[in-house]
């Protein structure tokens, strides 16, 4: 197979900026998505259900249907209402969050619910109320136990922000399929891409596994 190093080296500041655009996308997610999916996670809890149900018709419907569509919706449809234009960043950040948020819900839920009642008991027994036994007694213990998900979540928003690069959101796989449509190659864009999206996700597990330890040596 001949395989050429000389097309991979031009492409390679293009495929630089697409890799911070990407690490720059999931991090944009996984921050909103964080937000959005903690307030999604308390309002399904609620006690009503009532309230509780457009928080959990939220999560079935974006756990439900493909990422895929949910970029297209977004860049075709919600994008341009607002601003008359797509914009192929903005669609991104915005369809990468909304996935996200469904999925942080429901670790922010799993995580809540794992810390045993008794603490919620005893901390309204010191005279706080509930939004500072929450803030102060639950949460900090629950995202301890959240942290390999949240790390899980992380990983496949970067994989899935290859995704965006059908609405020509110049990302790594953006320049990927630039090169295979310039020079009709196929192993060296792909397996160069892949390679890339190999180090990110290396990297970040590295990082949250230091991070796990150092907690529970704490």
């Amino acid at each position: 197979m001949d395989f050429r190093f000389d097309i991979i080296i031009e492409y390679a500041p293009f495929l630089l900026k697409g890799t911070l655009l990407t690490i720059g996308l999931s991090l944009a997610g996984i921050i909103i998505g964080m937000v959005l999916g903690l307030g999604i996670g308390l309002g399904k809890m609620l006690n009503n259900k009532l309230l509780a149900l457009p928080f959990k018709w939220y999560i079935i419907f974006f756990r439900g249907t493909p990422l895929f569509v949910q970029i297209l919706i977004v860049h075709f449809g919600v994008v341009p209402l607002f601003t008359g234009e797509t914009n192929g960043i903005a669609a991104g950040i915005i369809a990468l969050s909304l996935n996200a948020a469904a999925y942080i819900a429901e670790i922010f839920r799993g995580g809540i619910q794992s810390i045993d009642r008794g603490q919620m008991e005893a901390a309204r027994s010191l005279g706080m109320n509930h939004v500072q036994a929450m803030t102060h007694v639950i949460l900090p213990q629950a995202i301890k136990r959240m942290i390999p998900p949240f790390g899980n979540e992380f990983i496949v928003l970067i994989k899935d922000s290859s995704l965006i690069s059908v609405v020509a959101a110049p990302e790594i796989m953006y320049w990927g399929r630039a090169m295979s449509s310039q020079y009709y190659r196929v192993w060296e864009p792909y397996i160069t891409v892949a390679l890339i999206y190999l180090v990110l996700t290396l990297s970040l597990s590295f990082l949250l596994n230091l991070l796990e330890r150092r907690l529970k040596t704490e």
